[in-house]
């Protein structure tokens, strides 16, 4: 038995399991794209609406060439522009929500001005903002940037909130013993302790980013991976349209990866005591399976 309390094992059982997940990880996707090109070479599949992985992934090295009219490649242009929209709308809105779900979550006066404004106007669903903003802003950027904000403004503000209000009572009356100032409460005391929910604010703003920025770009943009997919349906390239689709995912899952890398690197704590708990746990079956 190891220091841990987690015999070798207990240890070993762990790792194969965690071994085993990555496989199922790396091998659903994969077996699905296998069933789907098998079907579609049967004719099992109406092919077009459900055309061959073979003849998307060749659309998509089409699309990654250069050509006279897109120098960089299409699929690189659409990319980008939807990248830096999605960059430049989130943290328009991602700050903000921080700031002030801190100052919600620390002065009472606050939260009572703002959390009816919260509670009205959060059931609204974002993309039904875009005519006022398409109205007020026009069709260029400045629209797609503020739909954005306003999407991931509510949930980042919300976890943050939660976050403050979650801390333990004794941490803030320690800071107001000490006599911390205000931007000490914010920095030292309330932003660390809610950070945990902080990032999972994030993690959700950046979903529901990119499902806004594909809405907004449907029908108030002429560039972009959301208009990619709507003029590719609209005249039935419906191997483009599945490109676009594709690429939305991959960006999706790197987002969930460096997001996940950005948690364990600011709340390196949680890691260690989920590991803890898994330690635990894995010593406790193995103890159990062993009386038994």
């Amino acid at each position: 038995m190891s220091a841990s309390g987690v015999s070798p094992a207990g240890s070993r059982l762990r790792l194969q399991g965690a071994a085993l997940e990555r496989g199922l990880s790396v091998l659903s996707p994969l077996i699905l794209l296998g069933l789907w090109e098998l079907f579609a070479q049967l004719h099992v599949i109406d092919t077009r609406f459900f055309p061959a992985p073979s003849s998307i992934f060749g659309v998509l090295w089409q699309m990654l060439r250069p050509s006279s009219q897109f120098p960089t490649g299409e699929l690189w242009f659409h990319l980008g522009i939807s990248l830096e929209r999605i960059a430049i709308g989130f943290l328009i809105g991602a700050v903000p929500g921080i700031v002030i779900g801190l100052a919600m979550g620390l002065f009472s006066p606050i939260r009572a001005v703002v959390q009816p404004l919260i509670d009205a106007t959060f059931p609204i669903p974002k993309i039904a903002i875009l005519p006022l903003f398409i109205m007020i802003f026009g069709i260029g950027e400045e629209s797609k940037y503020a739909i954005i904000a306003t999407a991931v403004i509510y949930l980042v503000l919300i976890n943050t909130v939660a976050g403050v209000r979650n801390i333990d009572r004794i941490y803030l009356d320690v800071g107001k013993n000490f006599h911390a100032s205000r931007l000490m409460m914010f920095t030292d005391v309330a932003f660390p302790g809610a950070l945990p929910l902080i990032v999972a604010g994030v993690k959700l703003g950046m979903g529901v980013a990119l499902l806004v920025i594909v809405s907004a770009e449907f029908v108030g943009a002429r560039s972009g991976l959301g208009y990619l997919i709507w003029t590719s349906w609209q005249v039935f390239q419906v191997e483009k349209m599945y490109v676009g689709l594709l690429i939305i995912a991959l960006v999706g899952f790197t987002s969930a990866v460096l997001l996940n890398w950005l948690e364990r690197a600011l709340v390196p704590w949680k890691h260690v005591r989920t590991s803890r708990e898994a330690h635990d746990t894995a010593g406790f079956r193995t103890r159990t399976v062993t009386k038994r």
